[in-house]
């Protein structure tokens, strides 16, 4: 009898379609699910006779509870590998095997520099103006040569930031807990002599943090109550990293000149939520590692980890 494999949140319907599924057809019946469940009930309704969950990064959280209700499930694998979504203890006590994938960084880097370039340029409403046929010419776009770009964590992304930062002829500050004036030098950017400095001093504010107790707030009134009233925060980490009151209130009363976001509190977000609405925010639903590269790595490296879970000998162990 084949195990019931399920792939959930696949907005794009493409799952199926970006790996070897066929491999394992014999063994594994996968099928993958479009709509996303925000009530965890109804989801258990879905998936109680699965065996497999593959599931997107912290799209759908697999909770205690959640697990709980599936009684038959003995594999969840996650894209990337670090998922904050899924509670690990919870998964081993049931004795559920939670392996992940690889994950590239170049797409969410890319993200970064377009939402950032979009602000400066002000394309979403040019454009609209344009298809509206509306005014000719809105505004004055911002140059990035001679700015200041603050990153505010200076890892793999952070890096390869810095790096096209560079090449834009923009001088680069960085900081995070542990970041040294050596390391920072290595990427190209100035050690900030603080983070208070780096928002008081930066043009644009991009976050590449991994979310933690540490990072979780890192951003909230003081720290954008300093940023320049000419500057942007862009954030395509995670929301929580940030006070998102502090920032709907700041971006309200044009404190700040705008703000890109790829990352929310809740998501999808809601329809009602204020940063749907703010005229200064560019933002996209989560976009950041969706791109054809990544998707075909997590759903190959998926197929990988089911046939290494069925051989008795899991790979790419989470937890």
């Amino acid at each position: 009898m084949k195990l019931k494999c399920a792939i959930l949140d696949d907005y794009q319907q493409v799952a199926l379609t970006m790996a070897d599924w066929p491999a394992i057809a014999d063994r594994v019946e996968a099928f993958a699910i479009s709509r996303h469940f925000s009530d965890e009930a109804e989801l258990a309704v879905h998936l109680q006779d699965c065996d497999i969950l593959v599931v997107m990064r912290e799209r759908t959280p697999i909770t205690a509870t959640l697990l709980a209700r599936l009684p038959k499930l003995k594999l969840l694998i996650t894209s990337g590998m670090r998922n904050a979504a899924i509670d690990l203890a919870a998964a081993a006590e049931r004795g559920v095997v939670v392996c992940g994938t690889a994950s590239g960084s170049a797409a969410p880097m890319e993200l970064t520099w377009a939402l950032l370039l979009g602000l400066a340029k002000h394309i979403v409403p040019e454009s609209a103006g344009l298809r509206s046929n509306g005014p000719w010419q809105l505004g004055l776009g911002v140059t990035l040569q001679g700015k200041t770009l603050g990153l505010l964590g200076l890892g793999k992304i952070g890096s390869q930031m810095a790096a096209v930062a560079q090449a834009f002829g923009m001088r680069v500050l960085a900081w995070s807990q542990n970041l040294t004036a050596e390391k920072a030098r290595q990427a190209g950017a100035e050690l900030a002599p603080s983070k208070r400095a780096l928002f008081e001093q930066s043009d644009f504010v991009s976050i590449h943090l991994v979310l933690s107790e540490r990072s979780r707030g890192l951003v909230g009134r003081d720290e954008l109550a300093a940023m320049k009233a000419s500057a942007y925060l862009i954030n395509t980490s995670r929301a929580a990293i940030v006070d998102q009151a502090a920032l709907a209130a700041v971006l309200q009363q044009g404190k700040i000149a705008g703000a890109g976001l790829d990352v929310f509190a809740a998501e999808p977000l809601p329809a009602d939520d204020i940063f749907r609405r703010l005229p200064n925010v560019l933002a996209t639903p989560h976009l950041g590692y969706v791109a054809d590269d990544n998707y075909r790595t997590y759903f190959r490296e998926a197929v990988e980890d089911i046939a290494a879970f069925l051989a008795g000998e899991p790979i790419r162990r989470l937890g």
